[in-house]
């Protein structure tokens, strides 16, 4: 960016790319007398990426979109996901150019000219059925919801603005009945970005886990992916300079990456051109599966939120990006307060090297969430923790990773009358939060209740329903006061006696962006 001249809405500009991908428009007249130092105003246009829910012929998915109400917004705006170009293997590529040659050789060039004509028509009309919206929104404050069902629901590109774009928010939940994988299966959609990080992800026998990498962009993206195991980075044979084509999903099996094969793993993937939405989907063909997103940035100070107070297995998975080691302290936000696991004070981690730490029913029929200090703060971490439900035999899995506080706002999808836990935790000031059930997907009056959480608690809140609830709902999260807050939502069923379910922390939605008074000093922005 060219900084040595910088209107003001160009500095509005600059500061609305921490949200990812946004704009925001200049201050009304009358914000002035309004603020002090710096106007807060809603984005205007904001981009999602969702990643191709299953390879399962079992699988059943629901995609839901949703913006909640803005004070300021503007009143017109659209808000659409649209299906991600899948890409064709190379080997059915060439057997595709096979037979076109071979049905060429017997026809003459008249009949040839038809067969285009016709190709051409065929094509236009699949290239206006992949731009046909999946998902689009009609109000703000209303969800709403599109199904897909077995292996060709597709990855999801979309983009928000005007009224839409302050807190756009998108889930896939998906439910797969048997094989590797089976249970529920859930994602909030997320941003582009160009770094991303995932411990817990796994090359073992076991498992069978994919890294999706989606590129929203018209100009191909290229990736590199960085596996490091319990004795540091693994070797890997074709993991650099992974391209991603233009407005397309591609899901990579980590097993094919390297021939080493390790139970606990963290993903580094680093784009080296544009940029990509990803996440990892982890499937086991005992424990189900579950998505693993990606770590809070690396930190001195982490908070993982809302592990289910009915957790049977929590196995934590951290990795310290650099050379020195660290003794990391180990607490729980539990109901009463901070407390210590016996037995698991501290965690030694070893730099550049995966660790992992088996912590039991770490819950014990209580609300938790942990929280992980290094000394001082000095030494950056990531971490997740995969946590299993049920009983041997019948267990279900899902992931947590560490989580980015709800700053302002934050809000989870594909609600239900019952199997829904919202958990909040505040593990180092009191806090008051509001939180607010919207209307319905096919009905029903939002409602909204204002919830204190003490110093070093979570808890889980029996959060507000839609009156005359039909279909499912939004669940929208705003900090008062106090904090920082950090949340999370559970989905949960029962389904053969088999616990189903899925966790999402809720990072705040980045909806809103500090805009500088027109009569400060922009010069600082200059260097």
């Amino acid at each position: 960016m060219n900084r040595t001249t910088l209107s003001l809405i160009a500095g509005a500009t600059a500061l609305a790319a921490v949200t990812g991908f946004a704009a925001v428009s200049a201050p009304d007249p009358g914000a002035a007398e309004r603020r002090t130092g710096a106007a807060t105003l809603p984005v205007e246009r904001t981009g999602l990426l969702c990643p191709r829910p299953s390879t399962s012929d079992l699988a059943e998915t629901t995609y839901t979109s949703f913006t909640p109400v803005t004070e300021g917004a503007d009143d017109k705006g659209t808000a659409v996901l649209r299906s991600a170009a899948q890409q064709s293997a190379p080997d059915e590529d060439a057997e595709g150019e096979d037979e076109k040659d071979g049905e060429k050789a017997g026809k003459d060039e008249n009949d040839e000219n038809d067969e285009n004509d016709e190709k051409g028509d065929k094509d236009a009309t699949e290239g206006d059925q992949a731009d046909k919206p999946v998902l689009q929104l009609e109000e703000p404050g209303k969800p709403v919801t599109a199904e897909a069902d077995g292996a060709d629901a597709p990855a999801l590109v979309g983009t928000a603005d005007g009224r839409f774009a302050s807190g756009w928010t998108a889930q896939q939940t998906t439910e797969v009945a048997a094989g590797t994988g089976r249970g529920l299966q859930g994602v909030a959609c997320s941003a582009a970005d160009t770094q991303f990080w995932f411990p817990g992800a796994s090359t073992d026998g076991s498992r069978t886990d994919y890294i999706h990498l989606t590129n929203p962009d018209d100009s191909a993206a290229v990736v590199d992916v960085e596996l490091y195991g319990k004795d540091g980075e693994l070797k890997t044979t074709v993991g650099e300079g992974i391209t991603v084509k233009p407005r397309s999903a591609e899901p990579v099996l980590l097993s094919t990456l390297t021939a080493e094969k390790q139970t606990d793993v963290t993903v580094h993937v680093v784009v080296r051109s544009g940029r990509v939405g990803a996440a990892v989907q982890a499937l086991d063909d005992e424990t189900g599966g579950d998505w693993l997103p990606a770590s809070a940035d690396p930190s001195g100070r982490l908070v993982l939120p809302g592990i289910p107070k009915d957790a049977t297995a929590v196995r934590l998975v951290a990795f310290t990006p650099g050379d020195a080691d660290v003794d990391l302290k180990v607490r729980l936000a539990a109901p009463s307060g901070l407390i210590t696991p016996a037995g698991n004070e501290t965690l030694h981690l070893k730099g550049g090297m995966t660790a992992a730490f088996d912590l039991g029913e770490l819950t014990r029929g209580e609300a938790g969430s942990l929280v992980l200090t290094a000394p001082d703060g000095s030494v950056p971490v990531v971490a997740a923790v995969r946590v299993l439900r049920g009983e041997e035999g019948k267990q279900e899995s899902a992931f947590i990773p560490a989580a980015r506080p709800v700053e302002t706002r934050a809000t989870a999808l594909d609600n239900t009358a019952k199997g829904t836990t919202l958990s909040v935790t505040a593990p180092e000031g009191g806090a008051e939060i509001r939180v607010t059930a919207s209307a319905g997907t096919k009905g029903g009056t939002p409602q909204t209740k204002t919830y204190s959480i003490k110093s070093g608690t979570t808890q889980d809140i029996e959060a507000p329903v839609p009156a005359g609830l039909k279909g499912s709902y939004a669940l929208t999260v705003e900090t008062r006061s106090g904090g920082p807050v950090y949340a999370s939502r559970t989905l949960a069923s029962t389904e053969g006696g088999v616990p189903y379910f899925t966790v999402q922390a809720l990072p705040d939605d980045r909806g809103m962006v500090a805009v500088p008074d027109a009569s400060e000093d922009l010069s600082v922005l200059q260097r």
